[in-house]
């Protein structure tokens, strides 16, 4: 049996004194791809911010990499295994130039400055980015910011990434360029997102935040009327019983729905 990456059981969070989610059952084996949904302010992004130690968890027991983590000093043990990409580029990038971003994770890896520089530059490549290694950072674009705080967190080569909403702000260019780059990833994911041709493509597993609840999920694909087919998200009871006819009660979720509500 594989031995789960990440392990939550029984786990709260917690967002201006109030419970946000409720007893967090959650594990992440080895190449999994996890796709995290549910509406906007649900707390999808507290979750993968949690995660890595950057928002308290209350109650039950997370375990990472084998080792369970009790206080912040935990989590300085298991930053360098787990990548996360926020949804705001600006909290990601820092330095003076974007190829300084993308080698300052090398670097604090034990990296000499010449070996990091040859991880940014070709971590860049592979995004299509090479053209703006040398660009000042605060002059890219939102797309081109979004890219390459992605590539900062790529170069670090860490066992787990974590992208919450990984393809806002590009053009369909570079959409699918990501999209091809990180399929071809043999590290586990969790990522949050509204973009189905994303969920297509990359999920193997989905959870639903639901209620204040996470639901596990099935990605089911069929064909629709029109042309195409894509997958939806059924929670287990889907598979047994009749769906409620009022859609905000169904447990059937589809990632557009989310669109329609402010966080």
């Amino acid at each position: 049996m594989t031995s789960s990456l990440l392990e939550l059981q029984g786990v709260n969070i917690d967002r201006n004194n109030e419970r946000l989610i409720s007893d967090i059952n959650f594990h992440l084996n080895p190449g999994e791809r996890v796709t995290l949904l549910g509406a906007n302010g649900t707390g999808k992004s507290t979750f993968l911010d949690a995660l890595v130690g950057l928002h308290p968890l209350s109650g039950g027991d997370y375990t990472a990499f084998g080792k369970t983590l009790n206080n912040k000093s935990d989590f300085h043990q298991i930053r360098s295994k787990i990548g996360l990409v926020f949804q705001d580029s600006d909290d990601q990038l820092f330095c003076p130039s974007v190829i300084e971003d993308v080698a300052f994770g090398p670097i604090n890896l034990g990296h000499s400055p010449r070996h990091a520089r040859a991880i940014a530059l070709d971590t860049l490549n592979k995004l299509g980015l090479g053209e703006l290694s040398e660009r000042i950072t605060y002059k890219l674009s939102g797309g081109e910011k979004r890219l390459v705080s992605i590539a900062t967190v790529l170069a670090m080569d860490p066992d787990i990434i974590l992208l919450d909403e990984p393809t806002t702000g590009l053009d369909e260019s570079a959409r699918q360029r990501l999209i091809k780059c990180l399929a071809e990833l043999s590290q586990a994911l969790v990522f949050t997102s509204h973009d189905q041709d994303l969920i297509d493509q990359l999920a193997t597993r989905a959870v639903l935040i639901k209620n204040g609840s996470f639901v596990n999920s099935i990605l089911h694909q069929h064909p629709h009327v029109h042309v195409h087919s894509h997958k939806h998200v059924h929670s287990d009871d889907d598979l047994t019983h009749t769906p409620p006819s009022d859609p905000e009660h169904s447990s059937h979720y589809h990632p557009g729905d989310a669109n329609r509500q402010k966080s």
